[in-house]
This record gives C-alpha cells, sequence and structure tokens, in this order.
C-alpha cells in the first residue's frame, strides 16, 4: 500500500482540481481519496508542497535502442523518464533501424512490457525516415504503432505526405511533422536574427517554419486527416494556427523553446544548438502565451540524447539535440512560471492521451493509479549523481532547478527519487 499525504491534487476539469487530499493506493488502484486517511501499513509519501496528477505522457522522446545504445537504451530511457514524471511515452522512430515495419513496431512493445513507464512507438511514414517511399504503415498500426512520424526530419515531398495523411485517415491516426523547409532553414544552426549576425553564422528564418507549417494545415485540410504540428518555435506559427477552426490540428512546443532564448548562443554552448532552434524573447512570448491560450497543446520534452563526442566540437559541427525528459518540469516551473500547474498537465498528461486517442487517466476511486506526484517549491540540480540518462547533453547540467519530481505510479510499479 501506499498513502500519499496531503497533496494538491491536479486534475484539470475536474471538481478536485486545486483541492488537497490524501490518497490510499492498494495493488495498483486507488483506493480512497479523503481528506484524512490512516493507514499505519502504508508507505507514507509526503512532501512540503506535495502535488499529484495523471501521470504524464510524452510524445517524441528520442530513444537509442536499437542502433544507439551507447546514447540511450529502453532501460535508461524508462529510468529517465519515470525520474521526470512520465508514466508513459509515444517514442519517435528514428532509431538504427528505424522503426518502419511491424517486426521493429513490435520489438519496442516486447522489449518494454515489464517497464514502469508504457512504450508507444511512433511509426515511420517514409522508409528509413529518408522522405522518398512510404512505409506500410497499415500493417505498423496493426502491430501498435501509436501514430506516424519521421521524428524531427521534415517531409518535402507534399505527394507522400498527403499520402501519408490518407492512409492514416483511414483509422483515423495521427501523423505527426516537424515543419520546417530544409531549402531555407540554412542548416538549423540558429535563429536568423541579431544573435546570428552577432556570431557569423547564417541564420533560420522564421519563414522557413511557416511556409512548411502553412503546407502542413492545407494538405491536413485537403484530406480531412489529423496531424500534429510538432514543436513550433515561432510567433507566426502561434498566430497561423490561432486562426485555425480544425478540430484535426493540433500542435506542440518544446519546452526549451518556452524557457530559453536566442540569447544563451552567445556562449557557443553547444548544448542550445536544437532542432527547432532557440529564437526570439518575442517568439517566447507568444509561444508561453499560445499555451495559455489553448493554440498549442502540448508541452514536449524534446528529449534527443547524444554522445559527449557528437556535443564537444565547435557549434557549427555538433549535432542538434538536448536531453528533457528528467528536466522538463523543472525547467518550465523555473523559467516559464507564467505557465500554471494545471495548464502544464493539461499538456503533458491529458492532451496528449487525447491527440493519441488513448483513455484518459482517471483519479478517482476504483480507478488504476497512473499518478506523477511533484513538488514545484523543493530545488535539485542535474549532475552526474541524480542524472538517470546514460548521455549529458543538457543546458542544465550543474544548475539549480526549482521544482522537483517526487515519483511515479503506474498500477502496481512505482518509483521514487532519492533527491
Amino acid at each position: 500500500m501506499i498513502l500519499i499525504k496531503n497533496a494538491t491534487i491536479i486534475y484539470p476539469g475536474h471538481e478536485l482540481n486545486n483541492s488537497k487530499r490524501d490518497l490510499l493506493i492498494k495493488n495498483g488502484v486507488i483506493e480512497k481519496i479523503a481528506t484524512q486517511i490512516k493507514a499505519d501499513k502504508a508507505k507514507l509519501i509526503s512532501s512540503k508542497n506535495l502535488h499529484v496528477s495523471p501521470g504524464w505522457m510524452d510524445i517524441g522522446a528520442l530513444g537509442g535502442e536499437p542502433g544507439y545504445e551507447h546514447r540511450e537504451t529502453l532501460e535508461s530511457l524508462t529510468a529517465t523518464a519515470a525520474s521526470g514524471g512520465y508514466t508513459a511515452l509515444a517514442l519517435f522512430p528514428n532509431t538504427n533501424p528505424v522503426i518502419d515495419n511491424r517486426f521493429s513496431v513490435q520489438y519496442i512493445l516486447n522489449q518494454t512490457k515489464e517497464h514502469i513507464v508504457d512504450h508507444y512507438p511512433i511509426g515511420a511514414f517514409s522508409k528509413d525516415c529518408k522522405g522518398e517511399e512510404i512505409t506500410e504503415m497499415m500493417d505498423m498500426h496493426h502491430s501498435g504503432a501509436i501514430a506516424f512520424s519521421d521524428g524531427l526530419k521534415p517531409l518535402t515531398s507534399n505527394r507522400l505526405l498527403m499520402r501519408a495523411l490518407d492512409y492514416a485517415k483511414s483509422v483515423d491516426g495521427l501523423i505527426i511533422h516537424h515543419p520546417t523547409d530544409p531549402a531555407l532553414n540554412n542548416g538549423n544552426l540558429v535563429n536568423e536574427g541579431v544573435v546570428s549576425i552577432s556570431l557569423g553564422m547564417k541564420g533560420n528564418p522564421n519563414i522557413s517554419e511557416l511556409l512548411s507549417l502553412e503546407r502542413d494545415i492545407l494538405l491536413n485540410s485537403y484530406t480531412g486527416s489529423r496531424i500534429l504540428l510538432y514543436n513550433i518555435s515561432t510567433q507566426e506559427s502561434v498566430e497561423k494556427i490561432g486562426t485555425q477552426k480544425s478540430k484535426k490540428l493540433f500542435a506542440s512546443v518544446s519546452y526549451l523553446n518556452l524557457c530559453k532564448t536566442e540569447a544563451e548562443l552567445s556562449s557557443y554552448d553547444s548544448n542550445y544548438k536544437l532542432t527547432p532552434p532557440l529564437r526570439t524573447e518575442g517568439d517566447r512570448s507568444a509561444l508561453v502565451n499560445g499555451v495559455n491560450k489553448k493554440i498549442i497543446q502540448l508541452i514536449t520534452s524534446n528529449h534527443v540524447p547524444l554522445e559527449e563526442e557528437a556535443k564537444k566540437k565547435e557549434y557549427i559541427y555538433a549535432d542538434p539535440g538536448a536531453t528533457g525528459l528528467q528536466t522538463c518540469y523543472a525547467a518550465v516551473n523555473t523559467y516559464a512560471s507564467q505557465l500554471s500547474a494545471t495548464r502544464f498537465v493539461s499538456c503533458v498528461a491529458i492532451n496528449s492521451r487525447k491527440i493519441l486517442k488513448l483513455p484518459e487517466v482517471q483519479l478517482v476511486p476504483g480507478s488504476k493509479a497512473e499518478l506523477t506526484l511533484f513538488d514545484p517549491s523543493t530545488e535539485w540540480t542535474l549532475d552526474a549523481k541524480t542524472n538517470t540518462s546514460k548521455s549529458k547533453n543538457s543546458p542544465f547540467w550543474n544548475k539549480s532547478l526549482k521544482g522537483t519530481v517526487i515519483g511515479i505510479v503506474n498500477g502496481k510499479k512505482s518509483f521514487f527519487n532519492k533527491y
């Protein structure tokens, strides 16, 4: 048994939201929710400012297995997700080999079926994520693929994207596409603007994202399918999406684009070299407002683990990407305080499952316990002792963050951080 004491419940849209209660969990099920519960034999979970919410789910985390186990294994991915408060992950297909057939989908499901974190593979919609030939999407769907995407690799072929949207529509599936035009983004080194000029680098202009995004919106409207515009980064994108009335169009933002701007690049820290790039304060502010106004439905960890050799290079040669599963909540709580706990949980627990058409996590007596416990007021530091990923490419390394994940409960399994 587990007894959660005096926790503020964050349960968007429900009467218990922002109320304080005790929760008793027995055999993986929420047995009781009340203002005062006594259970002498239960494991007691408490904290100065304890919060509890439905378990968080991330869409688009990048693992390493198979093929890049030196970056992240499925075991270490589970560990860093649990440490960051996630009970479920929808995984991008960019492994080696790519998750582009039913056998690779089944491999992920079979290897993770006993993990505390539920893993949902996303199947590639082009073979080997090369953007040239469409995959056997129906085979992957029937084998357990939760959605279809080429990950952070943009698709330039209008014809292939339209076919993918058509195929997905036949099973009411979801296409996930990161909007950017490779012909215009100048290698995605840095945002185009004052900082790119001062650094002497070619910049990635906002129009690179907007052109691709408008194409995606038009094709999705034409096919009548469902699409997630993955990790938008500009004010113009927020404004464009805000004019749309479609219930089949969704958008996400990377947590780092809510927290930081291109100003961080003056130090040439390659851990801030990301896809999408960090942009201006105006863009960051527009993204935060987009989340608050529900124009953007998801906040993602944009978890891209990389080995030290890929990052410890001159900035222009370093690979883009940073880890994020373990630091997403704390960084948003520290640097984007305009977002309430209720809004954050909506974007990482409620909307992610709605968009993927998964059952809502219930936080009521008699339901399976799938919970995230966190404390917004405590501080911690990501370092060699606390890091649970195999990779260390985080811009928050050795930096103090406010907001600690206490742990997760997923049925009969539980994990609690030691810091």
